[in-house]
This record gives C-alpha cells, sequence and structure tokens, in this order.
C-alpha cells in the first residue's frame, strides 16, 4: 500500500508511457516494471527510442526544457516532467532516468510504501 493522490500519480505514470511512445517512432517497445525495493515502491518505464546525451539528463526534470533533436520533433511545452518531478516531490518520492543516447530512457519513481492498516 501507498499513501497518496491517486489522481496526481496516475498523471504521472501516464505522462511517462506517453513520453515512451512520442519519443520511440522507430520502436513502440515499452516495458514497464512495478516492485518494493528497501520499503518504496517503485515504477519503471523502459523504451528504446531517441534517448538521452548526459547533458540532456541533467536538464530534463526543469521547467520548460524539452529535447532539441535535429531529427526529432516533438510536440509540448517541456512543462510534463517537470510537474512529474514535483507530484512525486510532494509524495517524498525520487523521480529519475537512466538513458543512453539513440538506445532509449529509462524513467522511473519511487514513493514510499506506507504502513499496513490495522
Amino acid at each position: 500500500m501507498i499513501a497518496g493522490n491517486a489522481e496526481r500519480l496516475e498523471q504521472v505514470f501516464m505522462n511517462l508511457v506517453s513520453n515512451a511512445v512520442k519519443y520511440s517512432q522507430d520502436n513502440y517497445k515499452i516495458i514497464i516494471k512495478a516492485f518494493l525495493k528497501d520499503s518504496m515502491a517503485e515504477v519503471r518505464i523502459t523504451d528504446f527510442g531517441i534517448g538521452l546525451s548526459d547533458d540532456q539528463k541533467e536538464l530534463i526534470f526543469e521547467r520548460f526544457y524539452r529535447v532539441e533533436d535535429k531529427k526529432f520533433l516533438a510536440s509540448g511545452l517541456g512543462m510534463g516532467l517537470y510537474i512529474c518531478s514535483e507530484i512525486i516531490a510532494a509524495h517524498n518520492g525520487v523521480l529519475g532516468v537512466e538513458s543512453e543516447l539513440g538506445k532509449g530512457s529509462t524513467f522511473y519513481f519511487r514513493i514510499p510504501v506506507s504502513a499496513a492498516p490495522v
């Protein structure tokens, strides 16, 4: 069990899945995993799309930041991941990314597991 705002957590999940599809035009395979790790619920969404450079990974959760790629154009305001990071922080969690340019990305979030009701 986790304690949180179901609508906001759904918003995070849907944004991460939507981005995985949006940035994977050649390979639509997406892997979604959820598990417990060290008293945290962790969800990982992996795509095999354009990936991110180290510089992009540093900025990806900032407000209005958008990935610029000359061969790839996607719509958006650059607010989605920023909003996701704020929602996860409000749940005392962590939002992160593992990625390699040209090989895809794994976005993940971890939020604390609550004590089971008595």
